[in-house]
């Protein structure tokens, strides 16, 4: 049987990880890249994680930490998205004159 909190935890990571990949679809879906779809599910997927972090506890100290980093973890996906280094242009090297 394993700990409730450790199961919290798992939860916490996961809820993060949602949180950040809701972030990057945010900008692709600003950019027409992906359809809503995509981030909708990114979204319910993080708010399920991190609502269940409160199911049969109430709001304490690790919660409200890991809220606090999942919403880190959206602007951090939302600015990684919409700061790419554009590719590199390697005609030169495959095609060489």
């Amino acid at each position: 049987m394993l700990p409730t909190e450790f199961l919290r935890g798992v939860l916490g990571l996961l809820g993060l990880a949602c949180a950040y990949m809701a972030g990057r679809t945010l900008i692709a879906l600003r950019h027409g890249e992906v359809r809503a779809s995509r981030h909708y599910a990114w979204l319910i997927r993080m708010l399920l994680c991190l609502g269940a972090l409160v199911f049969r506890h109430s709001a304490d100290t690790v919660a409200i930490v890991i809220w606090c980093l999942a919403a880190l973890a959206f602007a951090a996906g939302g600015w990684q998205a919409s700061h790419r280094k554009p590719p590199e242009d390697l005609t030169d090297e495959i095609f060489p004159e």
